[in-house]
């Protein structure tokens, strides 16, 4: 009796931590969902987490926070834990819900190529989720129109590089031009001063013929004395 009591001591002492573990999962998950509806989603975080540290493979624990996550606009946050829980799910209707709500976190984040593969993803584990068939066509109407703007930019930018180059060509031949006229100028004040030179010398040259003539003309004058 006494080797019955002490196996039943014995297992009882290895189930109790896992039940009272398991029943501190439960408390902490609906604290969580009371707060999450109540929309205090940042304290349905804190109680998630508690209930994670009870279990840290509870489902519904993981889900949840996945959701409360995405409620406080934690996007990122929210994608890696419905891809790490996604990675561990085998149940093909939970398994397209993870991706479903996947597909949320990745479109808010920016991700618009990464939400649609998720939203296949849930497709193909339930063909039939409306949600899902509503927000991949929402997604990939999303992707073309961004498509269809980076194009827009490149053409704009291709459009701006040939302005530019267009414009730095003009001012290169208006450079040289006013270079080529500056020269011109140049070369004209050059031709000014020659002109006035030589102008100058034929003064020069004019009086000093002059000056000959009147020698010339004083010395007949004496040769008549």
């Amino acid at each position: 009796m006494k080797r019955r009591t002490i196996k039943l001591l014995v297992i009882l002492g290895v189930l109790l931590p896992g039940i009272l573990n398991a029943q501190g999962e439960r408390k902490y998950i609906r604290q969580g969902n009371r707060e999450y509806f109540d929309s205090a989603f940042d304290q349905s975080e804190l109680k998630y987490r508690k209930a994670l540290e009870k279990d840290l493979s509870s489902y519904e624990g993981n889900f949840n926070l996945g959701d409360a996550l995405y409620k406080e606009d934690k996007f990122d946050d929210a994608s890696r834990r419905f891809i790490d829980l996604a990675g561990k799910e085998t149940d093909p209707k939970d398994l397209s819900k993870i991706c479903y709500n996947l597909g949320n976190s990745l479109l808010q984040s920016g991700k618009v190529g990464e939400s649609i593969e998720a939203y296949k993803n849930a497709l193909r584990n339930n063909p039939d989720d409306i949600d899902a068939k509503h927000n991949l066509a929402w997604a990939m109407r999303l992707l073309q129109q961004q498509q269809q703007q980076q194009q827009q930019q490149n053409q704009n930018q291709d459009q701006n590089n040939k302005d530019q180059q267009n414009q730095q060509k003009q001012d290169q031949d208006k450079q040289e031009q006013q270079q080529n006229q500056q020269k011109d100028k140049i070369s004209q004040e050059d031709a000014n001063r020659l002109l006035e030179a030589l102008q100058q010398d034929e003064k020069q040259l004019q009086e000093k013929l002059k000056k000959q003539m009147a020698r010339t003309q004083r010395v007949a004058v004496l040769k008549e004395w």
